[in-house]
Order: C-alpha cells, then sequence, then structure tokens
C-alpha cells in the first residue's frame, strides 16, 4: 500500500500582535520621559513663545465694540386691513385674526442688516456730525493703513477718497469700497438673537476706532428702520396723500359752493315771482351744495379710516441700549498671554522631543 508523504508547511510570518491602549500608554511614557531629559531646552522655548505672546499683545492694537439692542414690534397686517381699520373705529379688532410676516419678523433682521446696500449707505455718512467732511469708510481705511496699501500698490497707485453722500463711484473705487464691506460683514460685524422665543435683538460692531463703531451700529439700524418702515407703509402713506389732496380740493369747492348758494337765495328774495329763473338757480345751487357736501362726507370719511390703517400697519423698532461711550476695550491680558504662550512653547517642544527625536536615534 503506496502511502503519500505528507508536506508540512512552515510558516515565516508572525502574527500581529494585538492593539493594546496599555502598550501605547506605556509607549508614550517613555516617549515623555525621554523628552524630559532636555528641559533646559523645553525651558528656553517655552520662555521664547510667552515673550512673542507678550509682543504680540503690545503690538496688537486695541478694539472697542458697540452694542445696540433693539425690539421689533410688528404692525397687524393683512389682506383685510382696511376692513380692521373700519371695524377698529367700531370697537371690534379683526387684526389678529390676518396674521402675517414682515422683513423684521422672526430671522430675516439678520440678513437685512448685513445688506450690502445698506452697509455701503452707512459707510458715506460723515464721521461725526453732518457737517464732518470725511466718511465713516474713510476713516476705516486710514485707521487699518488701507490709504497707505492703496497708494504703494501698482493696481491704484494714489489716495482713494469716499465723499459724503456720494452715490457713483469708478470700478476700482467701487471694487475697494466693497472690500471694505466684505471685511466688516465677515469679521466686525455681528448680529444676533439672544432669545428665539423674544423679538429681541443684539447687533454689535467692533473696530479699532471706539467713534467708528459706536457711529456705524446707530447708523446702520436707523438705515434699516427707515427702509422697512417706508417699505411697509409707503401704499398706504400714498393713499392718505391722495385722499388728503382730494379732500383740500373738494372741501375749496365746497366753500365756494356755499357762497355761491347764499347768493342765489339773496337774489331769491328780491325777484319778481312771476320770473322762474330765480327760484330754479336757487334750488341747483342748493342741490349742488348737497352733492358736494355728500362727496365731501365721503372722502372724509375714507382718509381717516386709511389713517388708521396707516398707524395700524406702521411698525415700531424699539431702541432697548444704545451704545455709549467709553466703549468696551478689547485687549488681552498681558499675564494671560504670557501664561498660554510659555503653555503653548512647552507643548511644542515636549512634543519634538518626545515623538521627533526618538524616531531618529
Amino acid at each position: 500500500m503506496e502511502t503519500k508523504p505528507v508536506h508540512t508547511h512552515l510558516s515565516n510570518e508572525t502574527e500581529e500582535e494585538n492593539f493594546s491602549f496599555r502598550v501605547l500608554i506605556k509607549e508614550w511614557l517613555q516617549s515623555l520621559s525621554f523628552a524630559l531629559n532636555f528641559w533646559r531646552q523645553i525651558g528656553v522655548v517655552a520662555v521664547a513663545g510667552g515673550l512673542l505672546a507678550l509682543g504680540y499683545t503690545l503690538i496688537k492694537k486695541p478694539t472697542y465694540t458697540a452694542k445696540l439692542t433693539f425690539v421689533v414690534e410688528e404692525a397687524k397686517s393683512g389682506s383685510g386691513s382696511m376692513v380692521s381699520a373700519l371695524a377698529g373705529q367700531l370697537g371690534f379688532d379683526f387684526g389678529g385674526l390676518s396674521g402675517g410676516g414682515g422683513i423684521l419678523s422672526g430671522d430675516n433682521v439678520l440678513q437685512l442688516l448685513k445688506s450690502q446696500t445698506f452697509l455701503k449707505q452707512t459707510l458715506l455718512t460723515p464721521y461725526g456730525d453732518s457737517t464732518a467732511k470725511i466718511s465713516l469708510a474713510d476713516q476705516y481705511a486710514m485707521v487699518y493703513g488701507l490709504k497707505e496699501d492703496w497708494a504703494k500698490s501698482s493696481k491704484v497707485g494714489r489716495v482713494v477718497n469716499f465723499p459724503v453722500g456720494q452715490e457713483k463711484f469708478s470700478r476700482m473705487e467701487d471694487s475697494l469700497l466693497h472690500y471694505i464691506i466684505k471685511r466688516i460683514s465677515d469679521k466686525e460685524l455681528n448680529i444676533s438673537k439672544p432669545d428665539k422665543k423674544l423679538g429681541f435683538f443684539s447687533l454689535f460692531v467692533t473696530n479699532r476706532d471706539e467713534l467708528f463703531s459706536k457711529l456705524f451700529c446707530e447708523r446702520l439700524l436707523k438705515i434699516a428702520t427707515d427702509f422697512y418702515v417706508d417699505t411697509k407703509t409707503k401704499r398706504l402713506s400714498n393713499n392718505v396723500a391722495r385722499l388728503q389732496r382730494r379732500a383740500d380740493s373738494l372741501g375749496g369747492l365746497l366753500d365756494r359752493r356755499t357762497y355761491s348758494s347764499i347768493d342765489a337765495e339773496r337774489l331769491l328774495l328780491d325777484a319778481n315771482p312771476a320770473y322762474t329763473s330765480p327760484m330754479a338757480n336757487a334750488e341747483i345751487s342748493s342741490r349742488n351744495k348737497l352733492l358736494q357736501a355728500t362727496v365731501y362726507g365721503e372722502v372724509i370719511k375714507n382718509l381717516e379710516i386709511s389713517r388708521t390703517a396707516l398707524v395700524q400697519e406702521t411698525p415700531t423698532v424699539q431702541i432697548v441700549d444704545m451704545p455709549e461711550m467709553p466703549l468696551e476695550k478689547n485687549k488681552i491680558s498681558k499675564l494671560i498671554a504670557l501664561l498660554v504662550g510659555m503653555a503653548a512653547g512647552g507643548a511644542i517642544a515636549v512634543l519634538f522631543f518626545a515623538v521627533i527625536k526618538p524616531r531618529k536615534n
């Protein structure tokens, strides 16, 4: 009987060791122990890190934060606003049934106040009172050294100014102005809603110039508020103005009709009863006066209804807290900067000797 040889295969492969946190921690402790042998070098790096952090606090200019808190009270709106106004005169309130929302309702205010149009209009207001010739945009560019950089740049090569109230700029000037707007929008402007259940909003502006922060914060809200109120009430305001002109015109015409009617009645007393013309003139004048008075009364009624609707539709933006000088100053403490710098420098040095050095040996 033939037997087949049995071949045994010897494996040259070794099993990988199972991963163990205990082994990993042991290796790190060994690396840390090795790194601590270079405590002098670690101390030098830590001191250098602390000095660098301290130098940064001395070089970095402080900033100032202006905070403005406001609340938006939405007006009663909806398709039945005119009906609500008329019902309001009779003692009923239908405005709450119509619901509705506005531009500043909810979280829309967060985007509205960051509109490039509003930011641009705010930057082109005077730096100071209305007589100041320097705009907020010019002051911003000077504070951050942008004017000098632009003058030295090969693409600009001159001093760029943004006059107060100017609407049209060249392509280059408009590009530089939008650069300022983007810097403010991304780094220095913050709008938040502290409590989602309440209608309170907080507007923060942080800048190196204390007065700039205050003025920009206040004027941005005013420009946005004026736009909001004008947008909400434009249609009703135009209607009230139209009805007011109509009422003034009819009032003057009614006065003339009244004088004419009195003259016709006076002539009727002295007229010959055989003639019918004086009687007809007096009756026609009286009828026209009555008709004119009726039309005038309807116009006045519609005018008052429109005024009531305008009051109901006009929203209110109430400022709760205004930014007051001196503003909050943002500056890193020298002691904290020194300690944080030393800690960061020491940690980097320990990591270097614990990880990189053992691999080279």
